[in-house]
């Protein structure tokens, strides 16, 4: 792995940058001096990340406040999907990466050349809903159950005035034109999370598990978040599923949970996730969410995509390890989270789920 670092913080540079828990978070890395003025930030150096498209645009403002904060800094994110970014990250690629979803714990066995050791950080710092969305002429939302979305994907539902979407939709106009439905063509944890959906609410339809790479033929496929995004705002009649955030001007599904259609939001998908409990039998700095579409609330919009911010909890390099622990400190804070809501519409994290978080940061260290 090549990365170039500007220099290497001194040791007195590296443990004030390792101590910038609450600063970072809130004051996004430079801390006050003795007059209350924020000092010159002591970070330098580049960060090379890949991962989740999804989180590009939370990326973006990250990045941005990030690097004016700390103008010695440079972080590169390269939203290559999240498939790629784990494999980056086992290569030793990528100093950090984004994932919709986590590494599954018998992915550990051959260890991760990025890190000095077997254990690693994931953190659910980007909590978005996926939204299914189309693009039917005359039409901006429809009403659909879980059987109906999944009779659509798996090819069942062909028309859009079918009667299976016609009775939840009385009193609109649905044309008799070929459903086109689009999916992702490279491995995705927004698919695995779409995929989950389908297989726990409409198992008798959908009867694949719940896989990043797209598991039936037929179907459009389009590279990426703003690959599906892009396909299905060229055809009329097209269906697909993408990050919320990047689905403006399309027409929205409401979703069926407990009798009642819920409209994507931030908050209802917050709602999901707060309710589900995390995977046991993880490391202390591994904090990983059972999501259950199935047992979503009242209330709460059942497809919801969890992507982490994963990185080693020990380095070798003793910059990376300050430059990493600082920008994961600062994404995690209230500022950080309040970014991205502004930036890509995402569900900041609770103050309870903060907690935690920073506590899984806080291992991170030079091995």
């Amino acid at each position: 792995m090549k990365i170039s670092r500007i220099a290497r913080l001194s040791a007195i540079g590296a443990v004030a940058a390792l101590a910038l828990a609450g600063c970072a978070a809130n004051e996004g890395g430079a801390a006050p001096d003795s007059s209350g003025e924020p000092s010159a930030s002591t970070l330098e150096g580049t960060l090379k990340a890949t991962g989740a498209s999804s989180q590009g645009a939370a990326q973006q403002a990250w990045v941005a406040a990030f690097q004016t904060a700390n103008p010695d800094v440079t972080i590169n994110y390269e939203p290559t999907g999240s498939g790629t970014g784990r494999e980056n990250f086992i290569a030793g690629a990528s100093d950090f990466i984004g994932s919709d979803r986590a590494f599954k714990t018998d992915e550990f066995a051959d260890g991760f050349k990025t890190c000095a050791s077997d254990a690693i950080v994931e953190v659910p710092l980007y909590i978005s809903p996926v939204a299914v969305a189309f693009n039917l002429e005359g039409v901006d939302s429809l009403n659909l159950d879980a059987k109906t979305i999944a009779g659509i994907f798996a090819g069942t539902i062909t028309k859009w005035n079918d009667s299976a979407i016609a009775d939840q939709n009385e009193g609109v106009a649905l044309p008799d034109l070929a459903i086109s439905p689009v999916h992702r063509s490279d491995d995705s944890g927004t698919t695995e999370t779409f995929t989950a959906y389908l297989n726990a609410t409409a198992p008798d339809v959908w009867t694949n598990e719940a896989d990043g790479v797209w598991p039936i033929q037929g179907g459009e496929a389009a590279q990426g978040t703003s690959g599906v995004v892009q396909a299905i705002k060229a055809g009329n009649g097209a269906i697909g599923y993408a990050d919320a955030s990047q689905t403006s001007g399309l027409g929205q599904v409401h979703v069926g949970v407990d009798g009642e259609y819920v409209a994507y939001s931030a908050e209802a998908a917050a709602a999901l996730v707060e309710a589900s409990p995390l995977e046991e039998g993880r490391g202390a700095g591994d904090l990983v969410f059972d999501v259950d579409p199935a047992a979503a609330p009242a209330g709460s919009y059942p497809i919801a995509l969890v992507s982490y911010l994963i990185a080693c909890e020990e380095y070798e390099d003793e910059n990376t390890a300050a430059l990493v622990k600082a920008y994961f400190e600062y994404m995690a804070g209230e500022e950080g989270q309040q970014a991205a809501a502004d930036n890509a519409g995402s569900a900041p994290i609770s103050e309870g789920l903060r907690e935690k978080v920073l506590a899984a940061i806080d291992t991170i260290k030079v091995g």
